[in-house]
Parts: C-alpha cells; sequence; structure tokens
C-alpha cells in the first residue's frame, strides 16, 4: 500500500458532513481488505478484525471521514446559489474560487467577487450570507440540475510538493483514515492481545455525530481518535503546533486519559518512533471528546496529524508523519494497550 496513493484516493471522493457516502464507499473498499465491514445508515463506515473475543479488551480506532463544504440554500431570480456552510469554513479565502456543485449531475461554479478597483473596504472578510456562486445558467436552467441541500465543495485536485509533502483538501482527515489502513496493513498477519474495531465517522464537523453513535454502538473499552492538529507556518506560534515531519503528535487533556496518553509515549520511545506532545486544557475538538464519555466510559487518547492551513483546500502534511503514526498504531496493536502487554 502506497501511502501517498491511499492518500490522494481517498481526498479524491467527496465528502461534506452529512452526505459522505461517496467517501465512505471509497474508505470501505480499502478497509475490507482486513476487517468485516458495514457502511451503516448515517454513512459511518466500520470494520471489525475478526470475531470478538470477550476475554480481550476492545480497541476503537477513530478517523473522520467528511470534510467541511456547503449546502445550498436557496438560487436567486438571476440564477445565483445562495450557500450556508457545512463545517468551520475558511471565510477568508472564498472570494474568487472556483467550486463543484452536486446536483443531478456534477457542476462548476464561482463564487463571486468584486473587482478590487471597485472594491470600497478591502479588509472586509465576506460573511457566508454575503457569497452567491455563479454557474452560467438562468434560474429555470438551473432549478432543473440543482436542489436546495445539494453540497458544494472548492474544487481542487491534490498535488504533490517538494519532498515528501503532499498538498489538498480534506486532508483533515482523510489522512487519519490513511493512517489507520496503514497501520492494519502493518499488523495483517498478526495475532493481536486485543480486539480490534475501526469505524471512519461521519460528520465529525458538524457536531461529533458519527462517533456518538459509533461508539455507542461498539462500546470499546480504549479508544483512539487519530486527527490532524495544527503544523507550525511562518506566521504561527511555535508553542502552539507541532512541526511536519517530527512525528505524530500525542495528545495529554484534562478529558484524555492520561495512563494512554503515558502508554503511546513509551511505545514510540520504546519504538524509536518521533514524536511529539500535544497539550490541551479541556476538550480536544475531536471525536475523542465524545467517545470518552460513552456508556461506561472510554479511555480515550489522540494521536494528531501535523497539517497545514487547516479548512482550506491546501492543506499540507508529511507522509513521513503518516507513516510514523502507522508505525506507531500498528505497535500498539501489537503489545496492547497496557505496559505489561
Amino acid at each position: 500500500m502506497n501511502a501517498k496513493d491511499l492518500i490522494f484516493d481517498l481526498i479524491s471522493s467527496t465528502g461534506v458532513s452529512g452526505d459522505e457516502f461517496p467517501a465512505s464507499e471509497t474508505a470501505e473498499k480499502e478497509l475490507c481488505k482486513f476487517c468485516e465491514t458495514e457502511i451503516d445508515h448515517f454513512g459511518n463506515v466500520i470494520g471489525c478484525r475478526g470475531k470478538i473475543d470477550d476475554k480481550k479488551a476492545t480497541l476503537l480506532l477513530d478517523a473522520h471521514i467528511d470534510e467541511i463544504g456547503f449546502i445550498v440554500t436557496y438560487i436567486t431570480d438571476d440564477g445565483f446559489l445562495k450557500v450556508s456552510n457545512c463545517g468551520g469554513i475558511d471565510r477568508r479565502l472564498l472570494l474568487a474560487q472556483q467550486v463543484t456543485i452536486f446536483g443531478k449531475e456534477k457542476i462548476t461554479g464561482i463564487i463571486t467577487s468584486t473587482p478590487p478597483h471597485l472594491e470600497e473596504d478591502d479588509k472586509k472578510v465576506p460573511k457566508i450570507d454575503d457569497i452567491y456562486i455563479d454557474t452560467g445558467l438562468s434560474k429555470e436552467e438551473c432549478e432543473k440540475i440543482v436542489s436546495l441541500g445539494d453540497r458544494v465543495i472548492i474544487a481542487n485536485k491534490p498535488i504533490s510538493l517538494q519532498g515528501d509533502r503532499i498538498s489538498g483538501k480534506s486532508l483533515d482527515d482523510r489522512c487519519g483514515v490513511a493512517v489507520i489502513l496503514r497501520a492494519l496493513e502493518l499488523v495483517k498477519d498478526k495475532n493481536l492481545p486485543v480486539n480490534v474495531v475501526v469505524c471512519f465517522s461521519a460528520q465529525e464537523e458538524t457536531g461529533e455525530r458519527g462517533a456518538k453513535i459509533s461508539a455507542f454502538k461498539i462500546q470499546p473499552d480504549f479508544a483512539v481518535a487519530i486527527d490532524v492538529s495544527f503544523a507550525l507556518t511562518a506566521d504561527d506560534k511555535e508553542y502552539k503546533c507541532g512541526k511536519l515531519g517530527q512525528g505524530p503528535m500525542i495528545g495529554i487533556a484534562p478529558s484524555l486519559s492520561k495512563e494512554f496518553s503515558n502508554r503511546l509515549v513509551d511505545l514510540a520511545k520504546s519504538e524509536e518512533i518521533p514524536f511529539q506532545l500535544e497539550v490541551m486544557n479541556g476538550e480536544t475538538g475531536t471525536n475523542a471528546d465524545c467517545i470518552g464519555v460513552t456508556g461506561k466510559g472510554v479511555k480515550t487518547v489522540t494521536l494528531s496529524v501535523p497539517l497545514k492551513y487547516m479548512h482550506t483546500p491546501v492543506e499540507v502534511i508529511s507522509i513521513e508523519d503518516i507513516e510514523n503514526s502507522a508505525k506507531l498504531v500498528a505497535k500498539l496493536l501489537e503489545r496492547g494497550v497496557y505496559a505489561d502487554a
């Protein structure tokens, strides 16, 4: 399994929150190589590696499959589309972007912009209510293809940058999906001391909804929420960020299991896998927050891939960080969640 090809395949599928099925189907095709799988009615991809052994602890590996985007809310008399956001869109980058609308057929549009010669306030960040999408169609033509509730994404193809870095949309959190798939490949022929259940969860960007459902159904003993976190860029503060190429970020927070965080740190050290610490002062903003308080309570930790330019169509990651994250997860599966395993 080539990590770059896998990620390019995953991020080329569309899965805006609430309409994840195309991306879910792409991920399931890979997951079924290692697990018995299903896509539930909510869009979650669930996989179980072999039969559940009641004598073993159950470990859930979670990464969300959905991506940020828009939902069509209105078609104006002039044929322009009005939209609202699905997830935390960075409004600073919207003007003059090319978008894809997923109606009865896939069509292209442009987010309108005012020429700088006519702009009275060039410091204004547009509100979502200010956004119009121009498809070139009249209202009557548009209504034959586009319906209210259709999803829209900013059009962007994945690209390779210098070295081992890649850029594209929805790396948050398809790269987490890739980490889990790579880890399962590394342990595919091994007898493991834990039951392994995987969830590629829907609707994380709109309230961690898919993870709530899947964690309730699975009732794991332990969980690793694999997501992304902020990588250092030229204008960031170093103490707030991780760094590309320096390994996965192991979460430490009041809302996470200190025991489990320490276990990952010890594993990384013993296996000489590079890692970084991500210290948070409360909730994590990931699926770990809802998984941890499911049922009787789940010992949960976050493992994050450093990522630049989050919630934009040009997110950037390092393939080396994907591989090291997968190695750490694989070692956890091999050696178990307890220090004496």
